[in-house]
């Protein structure tokens, strides 16, 4: 059984800085794609980064060169270091892993994380 919890949330002014960490048990850490993905209000979720087992990253356009993703195998850490936060950065921010057993893909959920960014 795979549970995520984040934790690094918090309320920030704009241009501030906050890291996001999601720590995972269970197995597959080092084969699994992480992802952080956020949901602001009224709106659907979307992608924010992910990092693939092989090291391979994927950003939103909207958070290329302030937002940098990153894993701890050792630890099964996930991390989102957010750099020049802007209020349109207001979500809650969901870690998000998926691996590959069996043919099949899994995907598991953390609580989310409450990020807020003020003007």
């Amino acid at each position: 059984q795979v549970q995520l919890v984040e934790s690094g949330g918090g309320l920030v002014q704009a241009g501030g800085s906050l890291r996001l960490s999601c720590a995972a048990s269970g197995s597959f850490f080092s084969a699994s794609t992480m992802g952080w993905y956020r949901q602001a209000p009224g709106k659907q979720r979307e992608l924010v980064a992910t990092l693939t087992s092989g090291g391979s990253t994927n950003y939103a356009e909207s958070v290329k060169g302030r937002f940098t993703i990153s894993r701890d195998n050792a630890k099964k850490t996930v991390y989102l270091q957010m750099n020049s936060l802007k209020p349109e950065d207001t979500a809650v921010y969901y870690c998000n892993q998926e691996f590959t057993i069996l043919a099949k893909k899994a995907g598991y959920w953390g609580q989310g994380t409450q990020v807020t960014v003020s003007s």
